[in-house]
């Protein structure tokens, strides 16, 4: 059986685009559930990996994103306080959807042993569904919360999640449903 992995997909954002409102509701319930699973994930020793949109910043490193994330002005800071990366996370900079596309993951993940994704983040019918059809074709075996994704409508979300869960084979339940260390320690 293979080591699991969080991954947790743009729950960095400034929320600065015209229709923000209903993702930052669904962002902040979702980021609710991730929090539990980051520190369940700490519990078991088990690798959180935070992949980021750059924001067009080739240069940032991670204390740039939290201090421009965590900025008073941000309508996302309050997300970026309660999901801040700790020291032995690792965080990546994406340029596109993909957290596989152009980012060191698909290096990173092979060496800490990891076959199993926990797929959590920011939009569930963009760039976690992106993530998800990557880590399907590399063969990763695949659990999105239902309730640790968040978009702009639960139509949007539960397209999306029909989609990881019928056409990649995702487990798609919610953490009540599942948790991380029943999901973690079932034979994929």
């Amino acid at each position: 059986m293979g080591k699991c992995a969080l991954l947790i997909v743009d729950v960095f954002n400034t929320f600065a685009f015209e229709g923000a409102e209903p993702v930052i509701e669904s962002a902040e319930r979702a980021s609710e559930t991730i929090a539990r699973l980051i520190d369940e994930a700490h519990r078991r020793d088990m690798p959180v990996v935070y992949v980021n949109d750059n924001y067009g910043n080739w240069q940032w490193e991670r204390a740039d994103l939290i201090r421009h994330m965590t900025a008073p002005e941000n309508k996302g800071r309050a997300i970026a306080r309660r999901l801040a990366p700790r020291e032995d996370d690792y965080l990546l900079f994406k340029p596109q959807f993909s957290a596989f596309y152009a980012t060191n993951l698909p290096a990173l993940l092979p060496r800490l042993g990891v076959t199993r994704l926990v797929v959590t983040g920011i939009a569930a019918d963009i760039c976690v569904l992106f993530t998800a059809a990557d880590a399907h074709m590399r063969e990763y075996d695949l659990w999105i919360p239902a309730d640790a994704v968040a978009g702009t409508s639960d139509e949007r979300i539960g397209w999306a999640l029909g989609i990881m869960r019928d056409s990649m084979g995702a487990e798609v339940r919610s953490t009540a449903e599942v948790g991380l260390t029943e999901w973690c320690d079932r034979a994929g």
